[in-house]
């Protein structure tokens, strides 16, 4: 355990909460190119399914978080040589429920996301203290069966109707 600004993240490798696929009221995904543009195409996918679930309102918060986990994912979780015209490696889902919304990155790499330790941690670990501030919850957890990789995911709590 750290005592320096980083135990907030500490838990990190945690499942995501209890899921029960008949309450699940929408679900989207999209894969993502190994290019940096993908952010864009991730921050317009978001917005084109908050919009379908009416809940544009949100779109600030849950777009910065998508934006930093894509951005995550592009640039510590995929291989220097990754073939720019191969199957998409990185993932993007958006999950609704009544009163929360998930969104979840899959990338191909079994590392778990750290904050803030590397050198360079003013920009390296900022992206995963804006997730932290941004999102009610968040964690990471490893990919099951023949899938390598992990799934990195927000959750925000939504208002009552």
């Amino acid at each position: 355990m750290g005592t320096n600004g980083s135990t907030m993240l500490e838990p990190l490798r945690q499942g995501l909460p209890p899921i029960d696929p008949a309450a699940v009221s929408g679900s989207a995904s999209c894969a993502l190119p190994a290019r940096y543009e993908a952010v864009r195409g991730a921050r317009k996918f978001t917005s084109r399914t908050l919009t379908q679930w009416e809940l544009d309102e949100r779109f600030d918060d849950v777009a910065l978080v998508v934006s930093e986990l894509v951005t995550n994912a592009l640039r510590h979780a995929l291989p220097a040589d990754t073939p720019r015209d191969q199957e998409p490696p990185v993932r993007l889902h958006l999950m609704r429920w009544t009163s929360r919304l998930v969104c979840a990155v899959r990338d191909p790499s079994e590392v778990s996301p750290v904050a803030g330790e590397a050198e360079d941690s003013a920009e390296c670990g900022r992206g995963l203290f804006l997730v932290d501030s941004f999102s009610d919850s968040w964690g990471w957890h490893p990919l099951a069966g023949p899938l390598t990789g992990k799934v990195v995911w927000a959750l925000f709590r939504l208002p009552p109707e």
